[in-house]
């Protein structure tokens, strides 16, 4: 098989696009990423696909607790500002709005409508550019209706980041 068939294949999954939120200490960071899922009822397990590059990546292993803020469609605007790096912008959580989730600390996106905290189970080295993480889910919110279809995905910005 052709590597642009596999590529053509990928790109067919959907993906939500969610932001990131980690703690270590004071140091605070917010990333997007879309590669995240539920991967266990019990314990209630997600993974994720963590760019090894990423601030995140380093603080996530540092303060072992993330959380993922869920979005819906209308509210994309809370996202955006946190799509560039922290080597972009040094300055992106001085300037973001959120509150700290009540058990990790972690950041809560001003505008999420969800929102999960996990502790880190297990973060893979599986070879490739992204490590696996894998957390149990802890806590969580629900601060707007909605279900999955008012979920935002990646597609509703017109956004690929696949194969």
């Amino acid at each position: 098989m052709s590597d642009e068939a596999i590529k053509d294949a990928l790109n067919r999954m959907p993906y939500g696009f969610y932001s990131i939120t980690s703690r270590s200490g004071d140091d605070v960071n917010a990333m997007v990423a879309n590669w995240v899922m539920q991967s266990s009822f019990t314990p209630r397990l997600v993974t994720m696909g963590l760019a090894k590059n990423a601030y995140s990546h380093d603080l996530i292993q540092k303060g072992g607790v993330f959380a993922v803020n869920i979005f819906n469609k209308e509210d994309d605007d809370a996202i955006r500002p946190l799509t560039k790096g922290r080597a972009k912008r040094p300055d992106k959580m001085e300037n973001a709005s959120y509150t700290l989730a009540p058990e990790t600390g972690c950041p809560i996106i001003e505008g999420a409508a969800a929102y999960l905290e996990c502790r880190v189970v297990q973060m893979i080295d599986v070879g490739g550019d992204h490590d696996l993480l894998v957390g149990e889910v802890t806590n969580a919110g629900t601060l707007k209706p909605g279900d999955v279809n008012s979920t935002l995905m990646l597609r509703d910005l017109g956004w690929s980041y696949a194969g």
